[in-house]
């Protein structure tokens, strides 16, 4: 891998980043981008192939963010971009059904043995808004249950904090949502069996759904223990809630059949309720979806009285991106590949810290990656809060300089691509080994 200059030139993005900041909130149009939490210079991509992006002033760097998870394949895979082109010529949008929605919910139903039915939309937080009025239509309940450190979108509802004490109804972590809006919405901790199941004692017949990240992807990288997702599973039945997983992130990308096809191996018979997908179903376009039994899907308009509906909904180009997605990540052999480059870049990172003697520790399932300056892997938020982050930014900074892009904040998990090479994860670890001692 060719390396980057320590202090690379940043001049044109940064005159980029002073246009956008007249002009845009905080210069970027998602918050993570602008830099904010490490500092700096955001970097303006001007292109990406392979495993590598090259930015505004001419640097090239190996991304481990990958659009944030859809781009399993890497940027510009042959096949995904041919399938596109083909799209584009027969046309952008039409309000009206196409055959490729179809074919793309056969594929989801196909692989992931929990859904019987989907309905396609525009992005994540459309899916999972959408999922829990349809699981509050179904139920005929108001109530919710979200975990701390789980990220399940913007929409008012699930933008909401713990109170101060178990089984406290949250308060808004944003500006501009009524307290009346998330009044409905219990916060719990992470990972912990006795809060679980102390707030289905209070409040069990009233829930209409809980909805968690089985490996969370916005507090780094924390999975769900197995006795946790089982309580989850066991109280979510007992008490006639339906239990959500978020696979935005985890859909096709820790495993063919997504997290919960992890869980179902170490949980007979397991299955969730409903499912949120997105990213990789996608595979780079705005694309997500929502599903679960057909029973309760069936209660969404215009069969049942749920609304919900989408102008772009199962974009005729997006779908051509997602199916030829799906069918290249079907190849024999393709998650075990990933998986394993993936565990060997946690690896790597962990033997180069240790040898250097600084606190590190990590963990991966399929293409997702996080790590943390701490000596134990984390169960929950408060203990991710723990992480020294003026350290991580003093790590981000040098593999940026070292030509490696890692997300620009501690809070965010990492994705290796079918792109990614040995080579390049040598480099990785490194350049990593370089900081961690000192030079």
């Amino acid at each position: 891998m060719e390396q980057s200059s320590i202090n690379p030139d940043t001049s044109r993005n940064t005159a980029l980043f002073e246009r956008a900041k007249k002009l845009i909130p905080g210069g970027v149009n998602s918050p993570v981008r602008a830099f904010k939490a490490v500092g700096g210079t955001p970097r303006f991509v001007q292109r990406a192939q392979g495993a590598y992006f090259w930015d505004a002033d001419g640097q090239r760097y190996l991304d481990y963010i990958g659009s944030w998870g859809p781009m399993i394949l890497g940027h510009g895979h042959p096949v995904v971009v041919e399938a596109v082109q083909k799209a584009v010529l027969e046309g952008f949008s039409f309000g009206a059904p196409t055959e490729r929605e179809v074919e793309l919910a056969e594929e989801i139903v196909r692989l992931v043995p929990s859904l019987e039915m989907v309905r396609l939309v525009s992005s994540g937080t459309e899916a999972a808004m959408s999922a829990i009025r349809l699981a509050r239509g179904a139920t005929g309940r108001s109530k919710i249950v979200k975990f701390e450190g789980c990220y399940h979108g913007h929409s008012d509802a699930l933008l909401v904090k713990a109170g101060s004490g178990l089984a406290t109804f949250g308060s808004p972590t944003s500006a501009g949502v009524p307290p009346e809006v998330v009044q409905h919405t219990l916060v719990l901790e992470y990972n912990n069996v006795a809060h679980l199941e102390e707030a289905f004692a209070l409040h069990g017949s009233e829930v209409a759904c809980l909805i968690i990240e089985p490996i969370c992807g916005n507090m780094n990288f924390v999975r769900a223990s197995v006795p946790f997702m089982t309580r989850c599973r066991e109280l979510c039945t007992q008490h006639g809630a339906l239990l959500i997983f978020d696979e935005v992130m985890t859909g096709f990308r820790v495993a063919l059949g997504g997290a919960q096809s992890v869980y179902a191996q170490s949980i007979p018979g397991f299955k969730p309720d409903m499912t949120v997908m997105g990213k990789v179903i996608g595979g780079g376009m705005p694309l997500a979806a929502f599903g679960g039994t057909r029973a309760v899907m069936e209660q969404l308009a215009p069969l049942g009285a749920v609304y919900q509906a989408g102008t772009l909904s199962g974009n005729p180009v997006a779908t051509a991106c997602g199916l030829a997605t799906l069918h290249e990540v079907q190849k024999p052999g393709f998650y075990d590949a990933l998986g394993a480059r993936t565990r060997s870049l946690v690896a790597g990172l962990t033997q180069a810290a240790a040898k250097a003697g600084v606190p590190f520790c990590g963990d991966s399932e399929g293409g997702m990656f996080g790590f943390f300056l701490l000596e134990q892997l984390p169960q929950n938020y408060a203990t991710v809060m723990g992480t020294d982050g003026l350290a991580f930014n003093r790590f981000f900074h040098a593999m940026l300089d070292r030509g490696v892009y890692f997300a620009p904040a501690l809070y965010e998990a990492g994705f290796v691509s079918s792109a990614h090479s040995a080579s390049d994860i040598d480099a990785t670890v490194d350049a990593a080994a370089r900081f961690f001692a000192g030079n």
